[in-house]
């Protein structure tokens, strides 16, 4: 249902009357706000900012409303609108409300002296749906083996596949990967527990990092690599924002707190297990998984902001190119005897708000590393075969 009507007293007299009104409800909350976005794309026209607010008179929490605004970006710019701030911009309120049957959100746009206002409702039965329909993650398998796989990294026509023992070079033949080359690792000292490790591939030279060793090498014209004893920072990669120097802990399989910005900031946090970027109203902030098992949002100096849901360890920054801002994956709290997900999210007014289903794996997320702008790794050691698989994780449009 889509009333337009002028002015506030106007808007607040529609929800007064407005069970009274004709009943052609949109379907679920995406779509109220998909015909909300499409209204105000047209009334703001090509290249004004929308600078949107939202108000929450309904029992819905604050992460279905940090959701709301979500997909009203994602949705606005999908029809040609802009979201932001400016002199000239169109300022939008989104009200939410209820009855007994209902859900009701109510628009109130103001650009210059010009006020218009729309109103959609959906029956509350939908509620509790992911609010960014047509969104979704995908995996797809790469690789297997016995041994555990630390990361993987591809680079065209080549793959490169850490693990405990060694660093193997693999090359594309047809729609397989076949081995080509293995160089042994050997470790200064005995490997810690839950031991984890990091590629960062620029081809056709490579980093590969390990608790207390750290190795450089290259893949062409034939697979080397120089490791040497010590505890250089690890990259931790965020989409293509940005990247964060960490100090992983001697001994342990989390980093120290020690981190380092690519402007040469350095900083203090919490011990963490993962990191991630991401944009929330303009500003970059980092999303940690924090060593005690919570995750927690920081500024980008790293002052604690507000805590976060409680996911798994593993974390990973990509660009959203069908979303309203950048996305965090996330592995929900599981153990090593339970199947595990990964879902992606994003971060509104420091509310971390899901943006897709989960999708599912057959065992454990051992290790959750972004891959590319786009995409992340996802090892899984699956509980059946007892085998570690190797996912490329994306995010899908138009699901």
């Amino acid at each position: 249902m889509i009333a337009a009507v002028n002015g506030w007293r106007a808007a607040w007299a529609a929800l007064l009357v407005w069970a009274a009104l004709p009943a052609s409800a949109a379907e679920n909350l995406d779509g109220a706000v998909r015909e909300l976005a499409a209204k105000t794309a047209l009334a703001a026209g090509a290249g004004t900012p929308v600078a949107v607010a939202c108000r929450n008179l309904s029992s819905l929490d604050s992460a279905d409303v940090a959701r709301l605004r979500a997909a009203f970006e994602r949705l606005l710019r999908q029809a040609g609108g802009r979201a932001g701030q400016g002199a000239a911009a169109m300022d939008v309120s989104l009200t939410l409300s209820e009855n007994a049957t209902d859900y009701l959100l109510v628009e109130e746009a103001r650009k210059g002296d010009e006020r218009m206002v729309w109103i959609a409702a959906w029956k509350r039965t939908a509620a509790g749906q992911p609010a960014v329909a047509g969104v979704g993650l995908e995996k797809k398998p790469i690789w297997e083996q016995e041994e555990q796989i630390l990361d993987l990294a591809i680079a065209g026509d080549a793959m490169l596949v850490l693990a405990p023992s060694r660093v193997a070079l693999l090359v594309r033949n047809a729609d397989r990967w076949e081995p080509r080359q293995t160089v042994r690792l050997t470790p200064p000292v005995a490997w810690p527990r839950d031991l984890r490790g990091r590629l960062r591939v620029s081809a056709p030279r490579f980093e590969a990092y390990l608790p207390g060793m750290s190795c450089q090498g290259t893949m062409e014209p034939e697979l080397s690599l120089d490791c040497r004893p010590g505890d250089r920072p690890w990259t931790i990669a965020s989409g293509s924002r940005t990247a964060l120097s960490a100090d992983f802990a001697a001994g342990r399989n989390y980093f120290d707190g020690r981190v380092t910005l690519p402007t040469g900031a350095t900083h203090s946090a919490p011990p963490f297990y993962s990191a991630a970027a991401v944009e929330d109203r303009g500003s970059t902030h980092w999303v940690l998984a924090l060593a005690d098992g919570h995750a927690e949002l920081f500024d980008s100096n790293f002052n604690a902001l507000a805590p976060l849901p409680a996911w798994g360890s593993d974390l990973a920054g990509i660009d959203a190119r069908c979303g309203a801002t950048s996305q965090v994956l996330a592995t929900r709290a599981t153990d090593t005897s339970e199947t595990d997900a990964i879902q992606s999210w994003a971060v509104v007014d420091r509310v971390a708000a899901p943006v897709t289903a989960p999708i599912l794996f057959p065992g454990p997320v051992t290790a959750l590393w972004t891959a590319s702008p786009d995409s992340a790794v996802a090892v899984v050691r699956n509980l059946a075969s007892g085998r570690y698989e190797a996912y490329l994780v994306t995010l899908a449009c138009g699901m």
